[in-house]
């Protein structure tokens, strides 16, 4: 699965400790990816992994998030469904704990 990022998210992700960085890369290796690909497949009418809790975004439509971690500290992402050479993919927008939902799209003002 082909995938991009905004600046936003390098950023947050660098703001990240290696614990979560670590944390955070084997939850989207283990469970992320293969549901997203799975629900790639079929076109969109599969199901992400509970324990991930993937919703949209309230108030920012075409984006989804999905926690990663819920010991401190909190780990939420935000991502969205993007074509990429004809291929479905996934955007990252965010990554952190809550703040990252005061401008969930990763697009400054």
């Amino acid at each position: 699965m082909k995938y991009g990022q905004t600046d936003r998210f390098k950023g947050d992700i660098r703001r990240l400790s290696d614990d979560e960085k670590k944390l955070f890369a084997e939850v989207v290796r283990k469970k992320f990816i293969p549901a997203a690909e799975r629900i790639a497949a079929s076109k969109g009418q599969g199901r992400w992994p509970a324990s991930l809790r993937v919703k949209g975004v309230e108030g920012a439509p075409g984006i989804w998030e999905m926690t990663w971690s819920f010991s401190g500290p909190d780990g939420r992402a935000t991502f969205e469904w993007r074509d990429f050479d004809g291929q479905p993919g996934i955007f990252w927008r965010r990554v952190g704990g809550h703040e990252i939902f005061s401008e969930p799209t990763g697009e400054t003002k």
